[in-house]
C-alpha cells in the first residue's frame, strides 16, 4: 500500500512536468521545496540535539563551540551550494573535502566533550 502511494506521488509530479505549461519550472519549484524542507529538518534536528545535550554543550569551551557550530553551518552552506560546486571537477573535490572537514570537526569536538 505504501509503495502504491509513493508511486502515485511520483506519477502526479511527472504529470505536472510533462503536461503543464512550463513544466520545467514546476519541477524546479518542487525540487526547491524539497530542498527547503530538508534544510528545515536539518535545522530542527540540530535544535533537538542541542536541547537534549545542554549539559554537554555547556561543558565545551568557546573556541570549540565555534568549531562545532561552524561545522554545522558549513554543512548547510555545502548543501545550499552543491549544484554550483558539482558543476566542475575541482568544485566536487572541494565539496567533498569541506564536508569531510566539517564532519571531522564535529566528531573531534563531540568526542572531546564526551570524554570530560
Amino acid at each position: 500500500m505504501r509503495a502504491a502511494r509513493n508511486i502515485a506521488i511520483i506519477a502526479v509530479l511527472a504529470l505536472g512536468v510533462a503536461f503543464l505549461p512550463r513544466g520545467g519550472d514546476f519541477a524546479d519549484a518542487v525540487l526547491t521545496a524539497i530542498t527547503m524542507g530538508f534544510l528545515a529538518a536539518f535545522a530542527y534536528a540540530i535544535y533537538g540535539f542541542s536541547r537534549e545535550n545542554q549539559l554537554t554543550l555547556l561543558s565545551i569551551n568557546e573556541p570549540r563551540k565555534g568549531v562545532l557550530y561552524g561545522s554545522f553551518g558549513l554543512i548547510v552552506l555545502l548543501i545550499a551550494g552543491a549544484s554550483k560546486m558539482f558543476s566542475t571537477g575541482p568544485g566536487t573535490v572541494a565539496w567533498l573535502g569541506l564536508l569531510a572537514a566539517a564532519v571531522i570537526g564535529i566528531w573531534l569536538v563531540w568526542s572531546d566533550a564526551r570524554s570530560v
